[in-house]
């Protein structure tokens, strides 16, 4: 048994190369204060205009009105319609089954590939 294990690939424990990182605040506020500093130093020169220095967060800002304005549009009217239209079918398509049987379901067959074929023909126009 023990020959057989000398042919085979031996598993082996995975290795995990982690480099950790290292954040440190202090460094990164002195950073900020800097680029600040030296923005409204470019400020003072005339070198930079104001609308650059803030331009990142007004255009983030926009992104977010513009964005919630999208979202409360007015509802589409042809969702509710079409589920109306669908259920009433349904209710209309049950009650005829139950009361005059299988002739219903048969006369449901011929009539949905005529619904389709004239839609498809109007789509084609369309086009």
């Amino acid at each position: 048994m023990k020959f057989l294990s000398l042919f085979t690939k031996v598993p082996e424990h995975q290795r995990f190369n982690y480099v950790p990182r290292y954040y440190d605040p202090k460094k990164e506020e002195m950073q900020e204060r800097v680029a600040r500093i030296k923005r409204e130093v470019e400020l003072e020169k005339g070198m930079a205009r104001e609308n650059e220095t803030n331009d990142h967060r007004r255009r983030m800002a926009g992104a977010f009105q513009a964005s919630r304005r999208r979202t409360q549009n007015a509802p589409d009217l042809q969702t509710p319609l079409l589920r109306l239209g669908i259920l009433l079918f349904l209710a209309v398509f049950l009650i005829a089954y139950l009361t005059w049987g299988k002739p219903v379901l048969y006369s449901l067959l011929a009539v949905v590939p005529l619904y389709f074929y004239l839609r498809l023909k109007s789509l084609k126009r369309k086009s």
